[in-house]
């Protein structure tokens, strides 16, 4: 056991790990609307396959009472196109996203690292509501993601 953690430490030791900051703006629906808040990292070694973790505030009415929802997300997003102009254009993404209220895996495309359009089908948690609204069923997400470096530059 202790060789397998030290072998998976020396891996991580020897890879470049680069960390991106984003801010994270974007529409959920998960049998309710919400505007979606908040960051997420970027872990990229190379660009084939890239890493992303994040945690965001929806915010939304439902049932006529102001909502918000903690929510935290792990993406992957994939790319192995070589020899072409745009190489990374593209990515395709599976990720899961949870809250206190329901768990939704997902699968989406994201566009240009910025863009992300992705579906899934969210199962809530039992005997959890928002005010009085179980949160289940199909889920769509369309958001846009905007590295730190780049608002910083543009500001």
């Amino acid at each position: 056991f202790i060789t397998i953690i030290l072998i998976g430490f020396s891996f991580l030791a020897k890879s470049q790990v680069a960390v991106h900051k984003l801010l994270s703006i974007g529409y959920v629906y998960q049998n309710q609307s919400f505007v979606d808040f908040g960051g997420k990292l970027l872990l990229t070694n190379n660009d084939n396959i890239n890493y992303r973790v994040g945690a965001s505030a929806m915010l939304g009415s439902t049932n006529s009472q102001f909502s918000v929802l903690p929510r935290l997300q792990a993406d992957v997003l994939f790319n192995f196109r070589d020899n072409v102009d745009v190489k990374h254009g593209y990515y395709f993404l599976v990720g899961a996203e949870t809250t206190t209220k329901y768990f939704t895996p997902k699968v989406g495309i994201n566009i240009f690292g910025i863009v992300d359009v992705t579906g899934g089908y969210g199962f809530s948690f039992s005997n959890k509501t928002l005010n009085g609204k179980e949160l289940k069923g199909f889920n769509m997400n369309v958001g846009i993601n905007l590295p730190l470096v780049m608002l910083r530059d543009i500001l």
